[in-house]
């Protein structure tokens, strides 16, 4: 695995390269860096080139006179591309970087050959989840960022998964700590802002993967599933035993899903999947 840093006036992102063939981009959620995927890309990198950046703010990404919006994160995850000469690749965006693929995805159509929503949803915070955001910032502005994802990242877990593996939360609390000062509150800022990208599935011409997980509170199942039907070709995979965090929670079931969407993309013999 390769580590490379894009040093610009706006930010200087760390990025890591494993594997060869086709290139897939991965980009990590809220509360997390790069290194989420490293189970989920185990197998992948032997197939393809898989590239995963720590988006500005997080882990050992800094963001200086960036622009933090989430049109701003995908111009950064850009910026990679191009300084790798790749005209063309395959985006898995996990949450928050599942609204950083939408937003490449408007802004370069053409520039994907597919991607995918893991945890994810095109549709804008509804005033309810907005008014959850709010209270987040609150609580990072009194309490900090550290605290703050002490609190919330259990509840990223389903019930099982927090009982079989409780120390695989706590295992996950205590590896996603480096995050630049007020990053999480203008991340929250920035998803609370983003628009409604469901035009984006629905004019995209290639194919797009969902993964839910049964179990997900912070993007229910029956709200991501009433986004399936938008694409011009779905695949759709609900995680029973997941929450949130399915790349860790069913980390060889993401894995055989993945494998399947991008050699189905990426070599043209395209089939629906449920």
């Amino acid at each position: 695995m390769t580590e490379k840093v894009l040093n610009s006036q706006e930010y200087e992102i760390f990025y890591r390269i494993a594997g060869m063939g086709k290139p897939v981009v991965f980009i990590h959620g809220f509360g997390e860096d790069g290194r989420v995927w490293d189970e989920a890309i185990y197998e992948l990198k032997k197939q393809f080139q898989c590239i995963i950046p720590d988006l500005p703010g997080s882990g050992n990404s800094i963001m200086k006179n960036g622009d933090w919006s989430i049109e701003g994160l995908a111009e950064a995850v850009g910026s990679i591309l191009d300084v790798e000469e790749i005209p063309v690749a395959t985006m898995i965006g996990h949450s928050m970087g599942g609204y950083v693929t939408l937003a490449f995805a408007e802004k370069y159509p053409a520039s994907l050959n597919g991607f995918a929503l893991f945890h994810s949803s095109a549709f804008a915070d509804s005033e309810e989840k907005r008014e959850t955001r709010k209270r987040g910032i609150q609580f990072i502005e009194q309490h900090g960022q550290i605290k703050f994802l002490e609190q919330a990242t259990p509840n990223l877990f389903s019930q099982s998964s927090k009982s079989k593996n409780p120390q695989t939360v706590q295992q996950i609390i205590d590896r996603f700590t480096n995050f630049q000062d007020t990053a999480l509150v203008h991340y929250y800022e920035a998803m609370m802002q983003r628009p409604d990208r469901t035009h984006i599935l629905q004019s995209y011409p290639g194919s797009v993967l969902f993964i839910f997980g049964e179990h997900d509170t912070a993007i229910p199942l029956t709200d991501g599933l009433r986004q399936c039907h938008l694409p011009r070709l779905s695949y759709i995979h609900i995680l029973k035993n997941s929450g949130h965090m399915g790349m860790i929670e069913e980390t060889d079931k993401c894995r055989e899903i993945l494998q399947k969407f991008l050699h189905d993309t990426l070599n043209a013999g395209i089939h629906s999947s449920a």
